[in-house]
């Protein structure tokens, strides 16, 4: 099966979320870091034996010897990645969304298509957790195609674990879609609570079934189980505000190697995600 871990916002826990439930697991795992922007799962998992492989657009060139200046492919692009002016084809290629339009459309034939790198994947493997990271390239605009890139290594045969983007944007959405269940993490907060409501909308909207974890909690923040009775959003797990855990992550240290008695938590988390799928 596959699992999304997702969160309304930016340092709720999400990646020690998935971190331990992977090691929990701990055998015939594979971990996805879909938070191409900012991945981070490597410091937790410390892969061995990491390979690094580069993922590549397609963009337009244009042969101006077959070029008639018709702007068709200009009239096709959503995203102004190409313009014609004065006799003169202009391509930017951090607009292009790779979609391949402009070629299909000219009537010319003047248009081919070149690799353009915008990330890499790295492939490493420690202790039955199988990591695969995608990093988007510093001022690349477009993170999807490395989030799809990294889908793409999927196996079928493993449990399947995805560290999505924060938020509720195209990348979180790119990286949820297919999970066969998205548990999403939020804290005890107003902020929390806020983001939370919005990217439960999105895996609602998106038909994923989805379970809440609680991190940093709060018993005194009443609001948010509140929410949680109201929408029937089942929490699976509590993790309570905890000095030596903000300690063990603040030197890349994984909360179930550091505190073997979360294990049992985690496992019981993953019998909650499984009858939830079944049912």
């Amino acid at each position: 099966m596959i699992i999304s871990v997702a969160s309304g916002k930016g340092g709720t826990g999400k990646t020690t979320i998935a971190t331990s439930l992977a090691f929990a697991i701990g055998n015939n795992v594979q971990l996805l870091d879909c938070d191409v922007e900012e991945p981070n799962a490597h410091i937790f998992i410390n892969p061995q034996n990491v390979k690094t492989e580069q993922v590549f657009v397609l963009v337009p060139r244009v042969d101006e010897t077959l070029c008639n200046y018709c702007g068709k492919c200009s009239g096709v692009c959503e995203f102004n990645a190409i313009a014609v002016a004065n006799k003169k084809v202009l391509i930017f290629d951090n607009l292009c969304h790779a979609c391949g339009g402009c070629k299909l459309l000219c009537p010319q034939k003047a248009i081919t298509e070149i690799r353009r790198v915008v990330g890499k994947i790295e492939t490493g493997e420690r202790q039955g957790v199988e990591l695969i990271s995608g990093v988007l390239n510093v001022s690349e605009a477009m993170a999807i195609p490395v989030i799809s890139a990294v889908k793409n290594k999927i196996n079928r045969q493993k449990t399947v674990i995805i560290d999505a983007s924060p938020g509720t944007s195209c990348p979180m959405v790119a990286a949820v879609k297919g999970s066969d269940f998205c548990l999403l993490v939020t804290e005890s907060t107003p902020f929390g609570l806020h983001d939370l409501s919005l990217a439960y909308e999105v895996t609602k909207k998106m038909g994923i079934p989805t379970g809440l974890v609680i991190n940093k909690y709060d018993s005194s923040f009443t609001q948010l189980e509140d929410y949680c009775q109201k929408e029937k959003l089942a929490i699976l797990l509590k993790i309570p505000e905890d000095r030596q855990i903000a300690e063990a992550y603040s030197k890349g240290l994984n909360l179930v190697e550091v505190f073997p008695e979360h294990k049992e938590k985690f496992l019981e988390v993953m019998k909650l995600i499984e009858s939830r799928i079944k049912s």
